[in-house]
Formats: structure tokens, sequence, C-alpha cells
């Protein structure tokens, strides 16, 4: 066989290859290979072990859901109070607008009540039956 620089073609790497196999590799005609089985103690190791990081990965995905759940009920929370401080500066500007004197006044005068003039009023009691009782 000739060498031309491949090293694959090169007669003394062919013969290592062939002495380097054994007869022990050879496998008989009739007989599958069988696969090593694992030791019980391994193969609870690796039961535990997937066990256990699916433990983790269920209170990992559990704890998340909640802090999902909890931040919906913040914001609805936020939303409410956002809409009673609304109403909360509604009510107030209502409040200043209706104790202003001058608007007590002008309504007074449009439902036709008129000023007192000085005259001092006296209130007696009065019972069901429009009798006065005096003190």
């Amino acid at each position: 066989m000739a060498y031309y620089g491949n090293l694959a073609l090169r007669p003394e790497r062919v013969e290592e290859q062939k002495v380097k196999q054994s007869p022990r590799t050879q496998i008989p005609p009739g007989r599958s290979p069988r696969r090593r089985q694992l030791p019980i103690r391994e193969k609870l190791l690796y039961l535990f072990t997937v066990a256990a990081v699916a433990f983790v990965a269920g209170w990992i995905i559990f704890r998340y859901a909640q802090i999902y759940q909890i931040n919906g009920q913040l914001q609805t929370t936020t939303k409410a109070y956002n809409v009673a401080t609304e109403q909360t500066k509604e009510l107030q500007r209502e409040v200043e607008r209706l104790s202003d004197p001058g608007a007590i006044r002008k309504r007074a005068s449009e439902l036709g009540y008129v000023p007192v003039t000085g005259e001092s009023i006296e209130a007696s009691k009065v019972d069901r039956n429009n009798v006065a009782i005096k003190p």
C-alpha cells in the first residue's frame, strides 16, 4: 500500500489496530451483550434526587403562584384606594363650595328666606299634639 501523506493508509497503523483487538471483546454468536444493572443504592439515590428536584420545583412554582395572586390583590386594592381618594377630594371640594357664606345667603334668598332683623326668637317645646310645654 502506498503512503501519500495519509496516516490512515500507513501500514504500521493497520498492524497496530489488529494487535490491539483482544478476543475478550468479541461476542460469541447467539449471545447478546447484557448491560450491567445499577445497584439498588444508586437507583434509590437517583430516585430521591429526582423526587427532591421535583419537590423544589413544585414549591417554587407554588410560591410564584402565590406572589402572582398577591400582586393581583395589591393592584385591585390600589385601584380601589385611588377611586376612594378621588371621591374624597370631590366631596371635600363640594363641602368647601357649599360652606361658602355668600353661596348660603344666595341659596336662602332663592328659597324665600329673609334675613333676621335683630329681634330675638324664642323657641318652646311642643309635644305631639302641638301643645306647648312650659318649663
